[in-house]
């Protein structure tokens, strides 16, 4: 019966490798067992190489993002930037049309219907509530304009077509200039600069009040490059990325001083810390978060939070909360649509009605219900909420540390909303958030299908 080749094969490497070498031909053939597949390592198919970064597109992104993400909104300091931030959601509208070939994208008819609710309803409400004119009570809504970024800043995406990397890139170019211009303030300011007696409505970048010395920076990409690293820390497993996140959290704890910011990122921290690890970590960070919640509320300020005494501005909240509800009164039309707000071009500003220092950003929820009525909050809840689930759809998808982050940042927004309302204060951070993922989920399917790369 013939033998396969298969079943010779034995024999065949046994004979080779019993063969004495021929003097002058190098040695002779190893025996299978003496197979060493290191010396093969160089036939291995290399990994692939990073997608080349188009620093054109970065430098757009970079120069773009800030006036976006609100970053100069309220920096009086500088008057120049102050006023090209505040007219940039008009200045940047012609980059919307780019979203004509996609008018169907999500999260496009629920932004247009919130901001025209927002806007008209307010202003509606506010002419027999304040007796001031339709006209002159939109103009009380300018602070709304900056949703009008989630179209813009995608039509921006959707022209220039950067990879999830370049999209990274600049917002921790972003994140780390904020950081650099926060530690030159620090070193260089004289306490001179730092100003006791703030007017009513004035916010200058350094001031000092019961807090100590305080650097009011716009966070945004510094808060998001937190996340960031941690998120990064996470995947690689390198514990380098955690020494950024403890620069980051201490720059808010010890230089911005801003209660809801240090609380808001040490919570998020803690539940991404949860839920993004190992079962072995998870028990381990259930042990190490009270303790250094614990810490965190030993310095004074961070305390002061549950603070009633008088220096911690408890009782102006609580005037206004009343004054505020007693405007209301029990008229259920008042509580759904709200009584809107008087524009700043009016004479008649609200300490003519409240007699009071007035500012419905101190009661943060229920300043909103007031302003634009519990349908207008849940309005404004809404964005962050369903960017939440739109976000851990997309991750689904695309696993990247910038998803991850920004989902964490859409949480961060939701936990301080009760003691900081950045959801009308800074509402193009969620815009460019949500703008972000949308184009991601779109430009992964384009980019698969032109086989270029894109996370």
């Amino acid at each position: 019966m013939p033998v396969s080749p298969s079943a010779q094969l034995p024999h065949v490497y046994n004979r080779l490798a019993a063969t004495p070498p021929v003097e002058g031909q190098g040695p002779a053939m190893l025996a299978p067992e003496g197979f060493s597949p290191a010396r093969f390592a160089w036939m291995k198919t290399p990994p692939p190489m990073p997608a080349r970064l188009a620093w054109e597109k970065v430098t757009i992104l970079v120069l773009m993002l800030p006036l976006f993400g609100q970053s100069f909104h309220y920096v009086k300091d500088i008057p120049p930037l102050w006023a090209l931030s505040k007219a940039f959601p008009l200045i940047a509208l012609p980059l919307a049309p780019v979203l004509l070939y996609r008018p169907y994208s999500p999260f496009t008819r629920q932004m247009i219907f919130t901001l025209l609710w927002l806007v008209v309803i307010s202003s509606f409400a506010a002419v027999p509530a304040f007796g001031q004119s339709f006209v002159t009570g939109l103009t009380g809504q300018i602070k709304l304009l900056p949703l009008l970024s989630f179209f813009s800043f995608l039509g921006l995406l959707y022209w220039q077509k950067p990879t999830l990397r370049e999209l990274s890139v600049a917002f921790m170019i972003c994140a780390a200039l904020t950081l650099l211009v926060l530690f030159a303030l620090w070193l260089v300011a004289p306490q001179s600069w730092y100003v006791s007696s703030i007017e009513v409505g004035d916010a200058p970048i350094l001031s000092a009040d019961a807090r100590g010395n305080r650097i009011r920076m716009p966070m945004f990409f510094a808060v998001v490059a937190m996340f960031f690293w941690y998120r990064l820390a996470n995947q690689t497993r390198k514990a380098r990325w955690m020494i950024l996140v403890a620069v980051v959290l201490a720059c808010l704890m010890g230089l911005v001083r801003t209660r809801a910011f240090v609380l808001g990122g040490a919570a998020t921290l803690a539940l991404a810390m949860l839920m993004a690890t190992t079962p072995r970590r998870r028990l381990i960070v259930l042990v190490l978060v009270p303790l250094l919640m614990l810490a965190m509320f030993q310095v004074p300020y961070v305390a002061s939070v549950f603070d009633t005494g008088q220096n911690s501005g408890l009782d102006v909240r609580v005037i206004t909360a009343q004054k505020a509800t007693d405007f209301l009164g029990s008229d259920w039309i008042n509580w759904i649509f709200g009584v809107g707000s008087i524009s700043s071009i009016n004479s008649k500003g609200m300490s003519t009605f409240f007699s009071h220092y007035f500012f419905l950003a101190d009661i943060t929820w229920l300043g909103i219900v007031f302003e634009f009525g519990l349908v207008g909050a849940a309005l404004l809840l809404a964005l962050p909420v369903r960017g939440l689930f739109y976000f851990g759809q997309l991750r689904r998808r695309i696993d990247h540390p910038l998803l991850a982050a920004l989902q964490d940042y859409l949480l961060y927004v939701i936990l301080i909303s009760p003691l900081y309302p950045s959801l009308t204060l800074q509402p193009g951070e969620v815009a460019v958030i949500l703008a972000v993922a949308v184009y991601c989920r779109w430009a992964a399917k384009d980019f698969r299908a032109r086989r270029r790369r894109f996370a």
